[in-house]
């Protein structure tokens, strides 16, 4: 028997977060990871002479002040070298309209995005509104949501007057906002929100939180920003390794847990699981039954959304000039498509090739439970179709094309240990978001959540915040009570 103070289960970038912390402040920590290597959904993998991200493709929170930068900064680890994207993405609705370019300056962007949803004004200020508002009190350290009195202390802390304002939102969603505005039956405009939501909350405007919503559709400007790292994502799990490295953290790759192997045993009074909650539902299927409703709410949980990913390389020559190195655009196959393009010389290709990754959403359920032969056989009919969307986008002959894969939601089971393959975490919904969360404490005393299924959500900035915040509650239970970044 192996004991640490805390076990710390997934090498993703909630996982290496946690870890990294704990371990700065000196607990003894073990990280236990079932791949070969870390980074989980913002891990990579090769194939010949190219390098693909496997989920993420790109990083919020490194400018100064934000969640990266604060924890690298902590941990005095250099940051990964990283260009800021400007413009982030530009969105075409293929509506006859020009495509939408979102600038990182916000003056451009302000400028844009008048042209092209003339007398939405209102609307953006609202939004930034409540941003800014939402801005300084995540910067402040909250806990949500709230489970014993700590909690609810560290919550009081965080709040400032603004707070109190943009509460009375708490269960709004961006339609409402839309409706506040005079603008619930611009058509163009709601095209363009769903397809950015849908990135960001995995849910369409009808549905994304106010307060989520507002925050993710403005991450792309200063002072934020959205950024490319050079090399690949996996560079952002290599900085944080390195900090487990100097602290002595034991980290453990290819052991899965599963509570009926019992070849390997582990004990710390503190336990971070970063995997979806719903895989309690298989590693605690003994505990849960003595936990009735908290099993019924793991039940509860709304569907994650799964994907089909699209991985591909050919020579710069052979795609239409491009102008960012993210493009989202209107399917009439898929609804829409969101691709990633790597820069000549960022190490995903050899020098004059690029890198063209392409993903749309998919139900999970349509991939499972079929026979070999058709799976295969719809699995190359994607392949087909995401290929003559891509060449119809970006002028490509279909001659031209290096390399093409297709990974499904079966296969990101397999690489990820994600239930059924889901992709991020929980929609963000007026009834999940927040207070209404799950929280990242649970009934059994020394399991704690931690990931992009805990507030605040989705996306490595998403996570490294649910990780400083799952730190900061164990470190709190230890007695140390005003650690903060």
């Amino acid at each position: 028997m192996k004991k640490s103070e805390v076990i710390v289960v997934g090498a993703g970038i909630a996982g290496l977060t946690s870890a990294a912390i704990l371990s700065k402040q000196g607990l003894s920590v073990t990280l236990i990871e079932s791949h070969t290597q870390a980074g989980g959904c913002a891990g990579t993998f090769k194939r010949k002479n190219y390098t693909f991200d496997v989920g993420a493709t790109q990083v919020a929170g490194l400018e100064k002040g934000g969640i990266h930068s604060r924890i690298f900064d902590f941990l005095d680890i250099p940051s990964p070298e990283a260009t800021i994207l400007d413009p982030a993405c530009i969105v075409d609705l293929n509506d006859g309209g020009n495509p939408i370019p979102i600038w990182y300056e916000k003056s451009k962007w302000i400028a844009e995005r008048e042209m092209q949803f003339p007398g939405s004004q209102r609307f953006w200020k609202l939004c930034t509104l409540i941003h800014e508002s939402n801005w300084i009190f995540a910067n402040n350290n909250p806990v949500l949501p709230i489970s014993n009195f700590w909690d609810f202390s560290q919550l009081l802390k965080a709040l400032v007057p603004s707070n109190l304002v943009t509460g009375i939102l708490l269960k709004s969603t961006i339609f409402d906002l839309l409706r506040i505005c005079g603008l619930s039956k611009n058509e163009r405009l709601i095209k363009f929100l769903n397809l950015q939501l849908k990135l960001y909350s995995q849910e369409d405007v009808y549905s994304t939180a106010a307060l989520y919503g507002s925050t993710v559709l403005q991450m792309c400007q200063q002072p934020h920003g959205l950024w490319h790292l050079k090399k690949s994502m996996q560079s952002l799990s290599e900085s944080l390794e390195s900090s487990l490295i100097k602290t002595g953290v034991n980290l453990i790759f290819g052991q899965e847990v599963n509570s009926k192997k019992k070849s390997f045993i582990y004990q710390a009074k503190d336990v971070i699981y970063t995997a979806p909650p719903q895989s309690l539902l298989k590693h605690l299927k003994d505990p849960l039954e003595r936990k009735k409703n908290y099993k019924n709410r793991l039940n509860n949980l709304p569907d994650p959304s799964g994907a089909v990913v699209f991985y591909s390389a050919l020579k710069k020559e052979h795609i239409k000039k491009t102008f960012s190195n993210h493009y989202q655009f209107v399917s009439k196959e898929f609804c829409s498509l969101f691709v990633s393009i790597s820069d000549d010389g960022d190490g995903r290709a050899p020098k004059g090739e690029v890198t063209l990754i392409a993903s749309i959403f998919t139900k999970t359920k349509d991939w499972f439970d079929l026979d070999k032969q058709t799976y295969l056989k719809k699995k190359n009919g994607f392949m087909k179709k995401i290929s003559l969307e891509l060449e119809s986008q970006f002028d490509i002959d279909p001659e031209k094309w290096l390399h093409r894969e297709l990974a499904t939601p079966l296969g990101f089971e397999k690489w990820t240990k994600r239930p059924n393959g889901i992709v991020g975490g929980l929609g963000q919904n007026p009834d999940i978001f927040g207070l209404f969360g799950l929280s990242s404490r649970t009934p059994f005393e020394g399991l704690w959540l931690c990931g992009d299924s805990i507030y605040p959500g989705e996306g490595t900035a998403g996570v490294s915040q649910s990780a400083l915040m799952v730190s900061r509650q164990i470190l709190a239970s230890k007695g140390i009570e005003n650690f903060s970044l």
